[in-house]
């Protein structure tokens, strides 16, 4: 779960069959500009895109730790 960058990221493997979370894991990957560990290690970023991908309109939720996006299913 630890890295010796200072980046903690927890495994893929907790979030298997959460009750009442069917969404589909979406990452982005950011470069790291240094500010955080080794400045090599990219930082893996979680989103949610559902719904209608013609749809003109976007909600954007966003949260801070400790929490995350479980809280808005």
């Amino acid at each position: 779960m630890s890295f010796n960058t200072g980046i903690l990221r927890t495994p893929d493997s907790a979030f298997i069959d959460l009750l009442d979370y069917p969404f589909e894991p979406n990452y982005i990957y950011l470069s790291n500009p240094g500010c955080i560990g080794d400045g090599e290690t990219k930082l893996r970023l979680h989103y949610l895109d559902e719904g209608d991908k013609n749809s003109r309109e976007t909600i954007l939720l966003l949260h801070g730790e400790p929490s995350w996006s479980y809280l808005y299913r």
